[in-house]
C-alpha cells in the first residue's frame, strides 16, 4: 500500500505556525515511507475566502520546502459531488430530511442545558413521514447515526479512544440551501484522494468520531488517524500572537531561515533521542508517528532565534550574500556594485558568527559596502571625537606606509604604533573600529581591515578625521 497524507488548510488568512507544523509532519510521514503528500484547499467558506490567502499558503509551503504531489484539490469545486454522495445516503435510507425550525433547535439546546447534558439534536425527524413536513420549510439532510453502542478510534498518538454513540447526535450533511457541510466534504474528499493517513491537531479528535460514522455509512475504510497535541506558548497558555503565533511569512520577514524553522517545528512535539539539530535528510529518515509526544509543545522564540543562528553559521558565504542582497540594497537605496559583493562575501565569515537572523546580518554587513559618508552610533561617537583625532591621524599615517596588506604586517605596524605612543592596544583599536564602521562592535579589527583593503581603510579614516 502506498501511504498518502494530505494537508488541508482553509484559505482565510496566513499559514499559521501550527498549521505549518501539521504540514511538515504530514510531508515527512509521506516522504519517510516513499508515499504521496497531497494538498487540498478547503475553500467552501466563500465569505472568508481570498485568493491572496491561497497564494500565501502556496508560497509559504514552497519556502519551507514542502512540495506536494499531484494537482491541488479545491474543495469548493467538488460541492456537486459532495451533494450527490449525501443524496446517495438518502436513497439508501442512511440519511433523512429534517424540517426543524431554528426555534425548535434552540428549545432543544435549552432543555439539554437544563438537564445538564450536552446539547444536541433529539432525532425527532429521524423516522417521521415526510408528508408531515411543514409547508415552506427547506429541510437539512442528517445522517442516521447509531443510537446505541460506541464508536472507537485507534489513534497513533492518543491510543484507543472511545465515545458512546448516544453522545453523538445526527450529523447534518446538507444545509437547508443544499450546500454540503465540512464533515461530509472532508470525508468524501479524503476517500476520493485515497488518503491513507490523516494527521492533524488534537482539537479535531471529536470530529473523527463523527467522520468514522460517516465512513461506515458509505461502507468505506477510514484512514489511520493521528492527532497531534497543540502548540502552547512558553508560559503554557494557548499559543497567541504574544507568544509568536504568526504566519510563516512573518518569520521569513524576520530573517528566519526555512531550514531553521522546519527544524524547530519538528522538535515541537516530536523527538529523536537528544538530537536537536536535525537535517532534512535525517528528518525524513527518522520520522515516525511513534515519536510524537502526547503533551502540548511549548513555543519559545528565543530557542528558534538561537537555532537560526546555528543555521546561518553553517551557510556558505556566497549563499548568505544572495540571501541578504535585496535587504542590503533596500538599506542602501541602490544596487550593490560587483566589488561590494566580493567584499561582502570575503567578510561574511566574521559577520555570520555574530548574527542570529538575516536582517541583523544585513545590518552588520553594511560596513563592507561603499557607505561614506556614514553615521555613528552613540558608543562609537565617544571614540571619534576631537580627543581621538590625533590618534586617528597617527593610525592613518602608520597604515598609509604599510607595504604589504596582510594580517601579520598590519597588526605588527599597529602594535608598534601603540608602543611608540605608550598606549595600550585597545586605545588604538577602539577608535579605529569606530572610525571604520561607525559602530562600537564589529568583526575582528584585522579581519575587517583586510576585507576593506588599504584604500578603503584610508578613505574612511580621512572621512572621520575631516569631520
Amino acid at each position: 500500500m502506498t501511504i498518502v497524507t494530505r494537508f488541508a488548510p482553509s484559505p482565510t488568512g496566513f499559514l499559521h505556525i501550527g498549521s505549518a507544523r501539521t504540514a511538515l509532519f504530514n510531508w515527512l510521514l509521506a516522504r519517510h515511507q516513499g508515499g504521496k503528500f497531497l494538498l487540498r484547499i478547503e475553500d467552501t467558506d466563500r465569505k472568508r475566502f481570498t485568493q491572496e490567502a491561497v497564494d500565501a499558503i502556496f508560497e509559504s509551503l514552497k519556502w519551507l520546502g514542502l512540495d506536494w504531489d499531484e494537482e491541488v484539490v479545491f474543495q469548493f469545486s467538488r460541492a456537486d459531488h459532495h451533494k450527490e454522495m449525501a443524496e446517495k445516503l438518502l436513497t439508501e435510507g442512511k440519511a433523512y430530511h429534517c424540517y426543524c425550525s431554528p426555534e425548535e433547535l434552540e428549545e432543544m439546546r435549552k432543555k439539554a442545558r437544563a438537564e445538564k447534558r450536552a446539547p444536541g439534536y433529539d432525532g425527532r425527524w429521524r423516522d417521521r413521514d415526510p408528508s408531515e413536513a411543514p409547508e415552506g420549510v427547506e429541510p437539512v439532510v442528517r445522517l442516521k447515526t447509531p443510537l446505541e453502542g460506541v464508536t472507537t478510534i485507534q489513534d497513533d498518538v492518543q491510543g484507543e479512544v472511545t465515545v458512546k454513540n448516544d453522545q453523538l447526535d445526527d450529523l447534518i450533511l446538507l444545509r437547508a440551501d443544499g450546500t454540503p457541510t465540512y464533515m461530509l466534504s472532508v470525508v468524501v474528499d479524503d476517500h476520493d484522494m485515497k488518503v491513507t493517513h490523516i494527521m492533524r491537531g488534537d482539537d479535531h479528535l471529536t470530529n473523527s468520531f463523527r467522520q468514522k460514522q460517516l465512513y461506515e455509512a458509505f461502507g468505506w475504510e477510514m484512514p489511520q488517524v493521528c492527532h497531534i497535541p497543540l502548540i502552547h506558548g512558553s508560559d503554557g497558555a494557548k499559543l497567541s500572537k504574544r507568544h509568536g503565533a504568526l504566519g510563516v511569512e512573518a518569520y521569513r520577514n524576520m530573517g528566519i531561515l526555512p531550514e531553521a524553522l522546519c527544524n524547530y517545528l519538528l522538535r515541537l512535539g516530536w523527538s529523536h533521542g537528544d538530537d536537536e539539530i536535525i537535517s532534512r535528510d535525517q528528518a525524513i529518515e527518522w520520522f515516525t508517528t511513534q515519536n510524537i509526544g502526547k503533551s502540548a509543545a511549548r513555543f519559545d522564540m528565543d530557542k528558534l532565534i538561537n537555532l537560526n543562528g546555528h543555521y546561518i553559521r553553517q551557510k556558505d558565504n556566497s549563499t548568505l550574500m544572495e540571501l541578504i542582497s535585496s535587504n542590503l540594497e533596500e538599506l542602501l537605496e541602490r544596487p550593490l556594485e560587483s566589488h561590494e559583493r566580493e567584499r561582502l562575501i570575503a567578510g561574511m565569515e566574521g559577520l555570520k558568527e555574530r548574527s542570529k537572523d538575516l536582517n541583523s546580518l544585513a545590518q552588520s554587513a553594511l560596513i563592507y559596502a561603499d557607505i561614506i559618508p556614514y553615521d555613528f552610533d552613540e558608543k562609537a561617537k565617544k571614540f571619534v571625537g576631537e580627543d581621538s583625532k590625533d590618534i586617528l591621524m597617527s593610525i592613518r599615517a602608520c597604515l598609509s606606509v604599510v607595504s604589504s596588506w596582510d594580517e601579520t604586517t598590519v597588526e605588527s605596524a599597529l602594535r608598534q604604533l601603540a608602543d611608540n605612543l605608550e598606549l595600550k592596544f585597545g586605545k588604538i583599536a577602539q577608535p579605529l573600529r569606530a572610525a571604520l564602521t561607525g559602530r562600537s562592535i564589529s568583526p575582528g579589527i584585522f579581519d575587517m581591515m583586510l576585507v576593506l583593503g588599504q584604500k578603503e581603510t584610508l578613505d574612511r579614516l580621512d572621512f572621520v578625521i575631516t569631520l
